[in-house]
């Protein structure tokens, strides 16, 4: 968002419409939506495999991947990105200027937040990953 924040207002609010207008495809919805099927099923897995400390750090990790990953996108992005689709561009740059300076500060905001929940969902997979390495039978015979 700093790019866009350095060039005409008209200019951003135009690519993030064309951006947000684009985000709607099968790959992104893969990834976005099927995280948190990922992190289900490898939790059930590694309830099923008996690796109960790995199997709970898959499911905070689905918890907080839902709750700071796609519900604050639903409660908060989505709801900003629709509004900018709406808005004309106005010929004027101050216009302009109000209207991207008003978006961009929140937005940047709730990424930030997104961000920061994601980063700790991926330390959450990487240590249950770390579990069930530790506890693979092959490992526990030689170690």
């Amino acid at each position: 968002m700093w790019g866009l924040d350095s060039t005409d207002p008209r200019v951003a609010i135009a690519a993030m419409q064309a951006m947000n207008a684009s985000v709607r495809n099968p790959v992104f919805a893969l990834a976005f939506f099927g995280t948190p099927v990922f992190l289900a099923a490898a939790a059930s897995v590694a309830w099923a495999a008996r690796t109960p400390r790995a199997a709970l750090l898959f499911g905070l990790a689905c918890a907080l991947y839902l709750a700071g990953g796609l519900a604050l996108t639903m409660m908060a992005s989505v709801p900003m990105n629709e509004a900018l689709a709406a808005v004309k561009i106005p010929a004027d740059t101050a216009a302009a200027d109000a209207v991207w300076s008003n978006y961009s500060a929140e937005w940047q905001l709730w990424n930030i937040a997104r961000t920061a929940v994601c980063a700790v969902v991926l330390l959450l997979v990487g240590a249950a990953f770390l579990r069930l390495r530790d506890s693979a039978p092959e490992r526990a015979a030689h170690g």
